[in-house]
C-alpha cells in the first residue's frame, strides 16, 4: 500500500469586516491614492505583472469548483478560498511529474501550451508576495506549510522549491502518534490563522506519510462602516416555505450597483480600507440557479465595468458562517485523478513514487458585520441627492465575492442560503 499523502488544504478564516461606499470614479480618492501607491510601489511592477498571468485560470478554477460544490448541495451556505486551495495544488505540482503534474495543472484551469510550469511557479511566488503584503489597512495572511512522517526524507530541491517560491514551512512529525500529530498540525494551523480555524485536523490515519496545508486569513475593515444603532431583526426568506430571522444592518449612501436584466440578480459592490472588496450578488425570486450557471470570469467582468453610483437604503445580513470541505471527489471530477490513486507520480517529493494523496480538507470562515475602523464617527458628511432612495435588500440567498483589486485575485466565493445557519 503506498503510505498517504494526507493533503490538508487548509483555509483561514476571512473575517470580513463591514464597510460601504465609494466607486472608484475618476475624481476620487481612490484613483490619487493608486498613483502615490504606484510610485512607491514601481519595484512591485513585475511582482503584478507575473501574478496577472495566473489570473484568468484562477478565476476560471474558482468557479468550476463553486458549480461543482453547488451541484452536489444546492440548498447548503457555500464558502471557500479559491486562491489557497490553487496555491496549494500548484506547491503540491512540484512534486509531481508526468500525467500526475500535467492533471494537477490542468485541473487548476492552466492551458500548458500558453503557460509554462516555470511561469506558473514564478506567478504564485508574485501573488503570495504581494498578497502577503498589502498595505497597512488590510491584514492579509497566506501561506503553507508541509508536515512529513519522521522517516520521509524530502528532496533538498523540493524542500528548496516550496521554501523560495511558496514560502513553506516544513515540519517532521511522528503520525503513528495521532493524537498528539493532530495537536501539532491544529495548533499551527490555529497560530497562524489568529484563532479562526480551529481542528482543521481530525481522525487522522497513522499511515499517513505527509500532509500539505494551505491556509489564509483575511480581515478587513469596510471603508464606510455601518453603524451598530441601525442593525434590526428584519426577515430573511430562505425558500418558499422558510422565512428566517437575521440581524439586518442598514446604511443609507451613494452606493456603486448594477441591475443585470440579462440574469435578474442585482450586484452592489463594497470596498474594504486597502486594496480589497466584495461584490454582494442577489438574484431575483428563482434566479439563483440561473446566476450560478453564468457565473464565469466574463460574467464577473461585465458586472466590474457596469456599476452605476447612485443613493440607496442598503440592507445586508450580519452574519457568521464555516464551511469544511473534503474536495478529494470534486477534484476528481475536474480532472484531478492520478494523484489519488496508485497511478500518482509524485516522485519529486521524496525520490520515491510510492506516495499518493488520501485527502484534501478546506475550511473557511466568513464573518460580516458592521466594524469600521475606530475612527468612524470622524468620517465627513456625504451629500445625498433629495428623491427617496430606492432599499436593495438582501433578504433570499444571495452570492458573495471578495477579492484583492491589485492581483484580481478571488480570496473567497460563496452562497449564503440561511445566514442563520452558522
Amino acid at each position: 500500500m503506498k503510505p498517504a499523502l494526507y493533503l490538508c488544504l487548509l483555509f483561514a478564516g476571512l473575517h470580513a469586516v463591514a464597510h460601504c461606499d465609494h466607486l472608484p470614479d475618476h475624481h476620487n480618492g481612490h484613483d490619487h491614492h493608486k498613483d502615490t501607491v504606484h510610485e512607491e510601489h514601481h519595484k512591485e511592477h513585475h511582482h503584478v505583472g507575473d501574478c496577472l498571468k495566473l489570473v484568468p485560470s484562477n478565476a476560471d478554477f474558482a468557479f468550476r469548483l463553486y458549480k461543482q460544490i453547488a451541484s452536489e448541495a444546492p440548498k447548503k451556505n457555500i464558502f471557500f478560498s479559491p486562491v489557497s486551495i490553487s496555491t496549494a495544488f500548484a506547491m503540491l505540482a512540484l512534486g509531481a511529474k508526468s500525467a500526475t503534474l500535467t492533471q494537477i495543472l490542468e485541473g487548476l484551469a492552466f492551458n500548458l501550451t500558453e503557460l509554462q510550469e516555470k511561469e506558473i511557479h514564478d506567478g504564485f511566488h508574485n501573488l503570495i508576495h504581494m498578497l502577503n503584503h498589502p498595505d497597512s489597512e488590510l491584514q492579509l495572511d497566506l501561506g503553507n506549510a508541509l508536515f512529513l512522517k519522521e522517516k520521509l526524507k524530502a528532496l533538498e530541491k523540493f524542500l528548496a522549491d516550496v521554501k523560495n517560491l511558496y514560502e513553506a514551512e516544513a515540519f517532521s512529525i511522528n503520525f503513528k502518534n495521532t493524537a498528539e500529530a493532530q495537536k501539532q498540525i491544529n495548533d499551527y494551523v490555529e497560530k497562524k490563522t489568529h484563532g479562526k480555524i480551529v481542528e482543521l485536523v481530525k481522525d487522522l490515519d497513522p499511515e499517513t506519510a505527509m500532509i500539505l496545508v494551505s491556509y489564509i486569513f483575511f480581515k478587513g475593515k469596510w471603508e464606510k462602516p455601518f453603524m451598530p444603532e441601525d442593525t434590526k431583526e428584519r426577515d430573511f426568506f430562505v425558500d418558499e416555505e422558510t422565512i428566517v430571522k437575521v440581524p439586518m444592518m442598514r446604511r443609507m449612501g451613494m452606493f456603486d450597483f448594477y441591475f443585470d436584466a440579462e440574469l435578474s440578480c442585482t450586484v452592489v459592490q463594497l470596498f474594504y480600507n486597502g486594496s480589497a472588496a466584495a461584490f454582494f450578488i442577489l438574484p431575483n425570486k428563482g434566479k439563483m440557479k440561473q446566476v450560478e450557471d453564468a457565473l464565469w470570469k466574463e460574467t464577473v467582468s461585465r458586472w466590474s465595468t457596469s456599476f452605476h453610483r447612485r443613493s440607496a437604503n442598503l440592507y445586508i445580513p450580519k452574519f457568521s458562517i464555516s464551511a469544511t470541505y473534503e474536495l478529494k471527489n470534486h477534484l476528481i471530477k475536474m480532472g484531478i485523478t492520478d494523484v489519488f490513486t496508485k497511478q500518482a507520480d509524485l516522485s519529486g517529493i521524496t525520490g520515491d513514487p510510492e506516495l499518493q494523496v488520501s485527502r484534501v480538507v478546506h475550511k473557511a470562515v466568513l464573518k460580516i458585520d458592521e466594524r469600521g475602523t475606530e475612527a468612524a464617527a470622524a468620517t465627513g458628511i456625504e451629500m445625498m441627492p433629495m428623491s427617496v432612495p430606492q432599499a436593495i435588500e438582501f433578504n433570499s440567498p444571495f452570492m458573495v465575492m471578495i477579492f484583492d483589486r491589485t492581483t484580481n485575485s478571488t480570496l473567497f466565493l460563496g452562497k449564503i442560503n440561511n445566514p442563520a445557519e452558522s
